[in-house]
Formats: structure tokens, sequence, C-alpha cells
């Protein structure tokens, strides 16, 4: 998460990483428009984060139900990030994106037409 709040203070981010954007810290979106934005995105494979610090996953499906979970979702690339809170309602969820979102946001789009060329070739058998 120090992409999206890499050098920031004085942000209670110690317990709840989420706090970067309900302090206002990075820009980012809330509510019914976070989860548009993350509904919108696609990515070919997810790394999901517990805010608890244990072991991430890595997994092809995007998480739909995350809701009152502290609970972060992100490409590989870390194009953009959802973040989910236990506080869903009064705060959260969080859509925001990388600096370099756009850059970032072509590469994935790449890197699933390409994983999409090698399927459509295994089922062909070329592969």
């Amino acid at each position: 998460m120090g992409t999206f709040c890499k050098n920031k203070q004085g942000f209670n981010t110690k317990h709840y990483k989420w706090h970067i954007f309900s302090g206002g810290a990075y820009p980012s979106v809330e509510g019914e428009d976070a989860q548009k934005e993350y509904e919108r995105h696609v990515s070919a494979r997810y790394i999901v984060m517990s805010n608890d610090g244990g072991p991430a996953i890595l997994t092809e499906l995007r998480p739909t139900n995350l809701n009152y979970y502290d609970a972060y979702v992100f490409p590989e690339n870390m194009a953009w990030t959802m973040a989910f809170t236990h506080e869903e309602g009064w705060l959260g969820p969080y859509f925001a994106k990388h600096p370099s979102y756009s850059t970032l946001e072509k590469e994935n789009e790449a890197h699933r037409q390409k994983l999409e060329q090698v399927e459509i070739a295994k089922k062909k058998g070329w592969m």
C-alpha cells in the first residue's frame, strides 16, 4: 500500500491502511462510485491483501463480496486499488488509481489480451 500512501504522515494508517483515503491524503472515490469503478476494472489476476498483515492471495477471480472486511484488491502492477472497509456505509469502500495509472492500465489490457490469445490457441490445439 506504500504506492498509495508514500511519505504521508499524520494519518492513522497503523491500524487501517485505508485511512489514507478516508483522510483525503490520496485521491479516491468512495462508496457506490468506488464500487462502480471496481466493477469496471478487469485484470488477468488480482492480489487480495487483508488489512491484518496476513499472506496475500493471488487469484484469477475478482473478489465480489468483501463488504465489511478490511481488505485490498489490486492488479499485479498496482494500477489501482479497491479498499474494502469494515465501516462500509459510513467510510468506504474506496477506489484509487496509481499516479501512473494510464500507463499501467495499458499494460494490464495488453496482458489480458495475450492471455485470451493463449486460451484461444489452446482450444484450437495449437499449444
